[in-house]
């Protein structure tokens, strides 16, 4: 019994260990902040969240990274929370890019986000498998704190494996 307690113990201490080495105790910064203009290149979708279409998107978009079909990172638009939407997702799944001129690869399309927009905009130092949902929580305690109302449009990026960025329009 003792030496299943240890196991268990150990189990848990390995856990804690990898969850901080990830950023999950790490703390989101959140602020009112102006909006830039970002340019977004990749594809629409449409469906699940559980479909196999938008993973390959994600799975695109990090080829076209990859492979240096584009300069950028990873970002997304989002047009819709599937949680409030019974899981159907509409986003555009791609690269963020320095500028509208870009060459666009095969299946691309270029979408710009007007900036001067007041937005609430979060920023984590999290594994990207973590930063999501953190920073999600983050923009939605914020507003409820604040008592803002905000717009069904997420615009995320990840300018690096452990760092991810979300801003959310405030309903003007």
């Amino acid at each position: 019994m003792k030496k299943l307690f240890y196991v268990m113990a150990g189990f848990a201490i390995v856990l804690l260990v990898l969850y901080t080495y990830l950023g999950g105790f790490t703390a989101p910064d959140v602020a009112l902040a102006t909006s830039k203009t970002i340019y977004i290149a990749g594809q629409p979708y449409q469906g699940s969240v559980e479909d196999e279409a938008l993973g390959k998107a994600f799975q695109r978009a990090a080829e076209v990274l990859e492979k240096k079909e584009l300069n950028g990172m990873p970002g997304n638009i989002y047009y819709n929370d599937p949680d409030k939407s019974g899981d159907s997702l509409r986003a555009f799944v791609g690269v963020i890019v320095p500028d509208s001129g870009v060459a666009l690869p095969a299946g691309y399309e270029l979408r710009t986000v007007p900036g001067g927009r007041q937005v609430v905009h979060v920023e984590v130092n999290a594994n990207v498998a973590i930063a999501p949902k953190k920073l999600y929580e983050a923009v939605f305690d914020y507003a409820k704190e604040e008592n803002l109302a905000l717009e069904d449009f997420y615009v995320e990026w990840f300018p690096a494996s452990d760092r991810g960025v979300v801003e959310v329009p405030v309903k003007e």
